[in-house]
């Protein structure tokens, strides 16, 4: 019984685990994809920061250079403000009666970037997941491999 068992469990995760990896490799093709259509490239290497002169003039097409790009766009957006939020701008703006066209800009400017940066984080926590289910399928495969082994040596 115990053998029946050990081979059942050894067979669906045998099973699962290849799925898994190929889910995890089709959602960061699928991130990539997005990316690249995106056509995010980085300035020349004159206008980064000393931590990014290694993207200089590369298109944004993976997690990793998703997540560099945002520190960018957080960069200007918090030079462009002053380090202010776009919510404390935003009340800033509506207590003055919503006329200071200054403010006004400036409220758009913060609201797009960290827009653009919020888009961007979540493609690089998204390329996180995909590394961590394709990790998985992986894992389950071994042990997979490992119950049906178990499975025709039992005793």
């Amino acid at each position: 019984m115990i053998a029946t068992l050990l081979f059942a469990v050894g067979a669906v995760l045998l099973a699962t685990g290849p799925v898994l990896v190929l889910r995890g490799r089709a959602g960061r093709e699928q991130i990539q994809h997005e990316l690249t259509t995106q056509k995010i490239v980085f300035p020349r290497v004159d206008d980064l920061p000393d931590a990014l002169t290694r993207y200089a003039g590369l298109q944004v097409t993976t997690g990793e250079q998703a997540l560099a790009f945002a520190e960018l766009i957080g960069t200007h957006v918090t030079q462009a403000t002053a380090g202010r939020t776009y919510a404390e701008i935003a009340d800033e703006w509506q207590a003055g009666g919503r006329t200071d066209q200054r403010l006004g800009k400036l409220r758009e400017t913060a609201f797009m970037g960290q827009t653009l940066r919020g888009s961007l984080l979540g493609a690089y926590q998204a390329w996180q997941i995909t590394t961590l289910v394709a990790g998985l399928g992986c894992l389950l495969t071994a042990i997979g491999v490992a119950f049906l082994a178990l499975g025709v040596t039992w005793p």
